[in-house]
């Protein structure tokens, strides 16, 4: 077990969709709140908010399949990195906790899981929280010209298996350290202990991390189109928190979304990328107005 624990929570090994085993942490009582991280980082990311959060719900913080604690298994098929898949060790972790419904908040690639678990388990998921990340299709869609290299990493990890976890291994101290710092615009963000952490974690877990992303360029591009072609949304209550990235791309990121989600709150935030670190009582107020909203409607 890793050192970078949050305090007072509870740690288990749950066992996820297809027998993968996942390190969750959990505390608190009341209705369940799951939080799902990003990259390049853990569950630790949510230290702040979830021990704030913890005062009047049961928080359940994992980290997801292929990413810190949690098992990396080898992606034999294209299914098992794909959201839907990591959607569903998320609701296997919540039942296992006693938990038939919750609300979900992800940030990054989590929010990517947060998204298809809404999509495919709309009597499970009560609200759905969004930090700074576009749905699957959308964000292909709009990486376009020479503003798109901001996401070059994107690409580089859809490439076939073999080279792109090559060529990261090659540099991986640099490469995952190079997010950490292009996206902290006050560089202050994390400790050097934090910083030290999210790196090695990552680096552990380069072959999961790249069949994450290589995913996102496949079977999970595949599922938003279907859904998009089918009209499905999001039929619980959604807020996105976000930086201004349509205003460097050229595009609406609120509309974007109002696509997906007709029951849609979208807030701004000069916050950087690494928000529920740089600024968690920003992040726990939206998770809690969040909340309220939700509750309200039942």
């Amino acid at each position: 077990m890793t050192s970078f624990t949050i305090d007072n929570f509870t740690y288990r090994r749950i066992v996820g969709a297809d027998g993968v085993h996942l390190n969750v942490a959990s505390g608190g009582q009341g209705p369940a709140v799951v939080l799902l991280h990003g990259f390049p980082q853990t569950h630790y990311m949510w230290r702040h908010v979830a021990r704030r959060l913890s005062h009047q719900f049961t928080v359940i913080v994992p980290d997801l399949r292929g990413y810190g604690d949690s098992d990396k298994p080898v992606a034999e098929g294209r299914d098992t990195y794909s959201k839907r898949t990591m959607g569903n060790d998320i609701v296997a972790i919540a039942r296992d906790l006693g938990f038939e419904r919750f609300g979900l908040v992800g940030h990054d690639r989590g929010a990517l899981v947060a998204v298809r678990t809404g999509l495919d388990h709309p009597d499970v998921v009560t609200f759905l929280g969004i930090l700074d990340v576009l749905p699957t299709l959308d964000t292909w869609s709009v990486l376009q010209g020479v503003d798109a290299k901001v996401a070059w990493h994107l690409y580089l990890m859809a490439q076939p298996a073999g080279m792109p976890e090559k060529m990261i291994a090659a540099v991986a101290p640099e490469f995952y350290a190079s997010f950490l710092d292009a996206w902290d615009p006050t560089g202050a963000t994390f400790t050097q202990e934090e910083r030290s952490h999210y790196v090695h974690s990552s680096i552990a877990s380069t072959d999961s991390i790249v069949a994450d992303y290589r995913a996102t360029a496949g079977i999970d591009l595949d599922m938003d189109t279907a859904d998009r072609e089918q009209g499905a949304q999001l039929s619980m209550p959604v807020a996105v928190i976000s930086q201004d990235w349509g205003a460097q791309l050229g595009f609406d990121a609120s509309a974007l979304w109002r696509a997906w989600a007709p029951d849609f709150t979208y807030q701004p935030t000069t916050s950087g990328h690494y928000m529920a670190e740089e600024n968690p009582t920003e992040i726990a107020e939206f998770i809690e107005t969040l909340a309220r909203r939700a509750s309200d409607q039942h």
